[in-house]
């Protein structure tokens, strides 16, 4: 697989968290369910090829201090509350898993570089190009797809099907504005048979 290919490369993998993906949770994406195993498989090539894992989740407090202002109504003190620290919801969904020497990065907005070491965990590694999946695409996909193109970083590439939105319309939209900045948009088997 050419692993010298991918030794600068990072696999962000963002917000693959139950609360997300379990339907009749406030804030589950209604498309997420079905790309779990495109995720999974995403990241075990990503192992087979040496490239460093970044698992990007939300976790925050009960009472809602660091949420965005019009998500706050949600929280009222509750370990059932969305995204709670240490709740069953903030877990990964079943099948991922951090290992080894995967990094877990805790963000409490929609981009993963906004208020995070992200930026600064990447340079010391030296990764120099980004592959996204997980959810949802206007929000946490985009805003961390344009911070990295903002950020010099040398590709950034979205795999289409290992990515999600609340509807294929919305989710194709944002796909479209991504590629528009220069974002590679291959399938998941696409980037499966690529040599870097």
């Amino acid at each position: 697989m050419a692993m010298e290919n991918w030794k600068n490369t990072a696999l962000l993998v963002i917000d693959m968290q139950k609360d997300f993906v379990t339907p009749g949770s406030p804030v589950c994406v209604h498309g997420s369910q079905s790309i779990v195993p495109s995720v999974i498989k995403a990241v075990d090539i990503a192992r087979l090829r040496g490239i460093l894992v970044v698992w990007v989740v939300r976790e925050h407090d009960s009472l809602g201090r660091d949420v965005e202002l019009f998500r706050r109504h949600m929280y009222s003190g509750k370990k059932t509350d969305p995204l709670v620290k240490g709740s069953k919801g903030a877990e990964l969904v079943d099948g991922l898993v951090i290992t080894g020497n995967d990094y877990k990065l805790v963000k409490t907005r929609f981009s993963a570089f906004f208020g995070t070491n992200l930026h600064s965990i990447l340079q010391a590694a030296e990764v120099k190009k980004l592959v996204v999946v997980g959810v949802q695409t206007p929000n946490c996909i985009r805003q961390t797809v344009f911070d990295a193109v903002e950020l010099d970083y040398q590709s950034v590439t979205v795999i289409v099907d290992a990515t999600a939105a609340g509807s294929p319309e919305v989710h194709v939209a944002n796909i479209v504005d991504m590629k528009n900045i220069g974002v590679a948009t291959p399938t998941l088997q696409e980037w499966c048979e690529s040599g870097a």
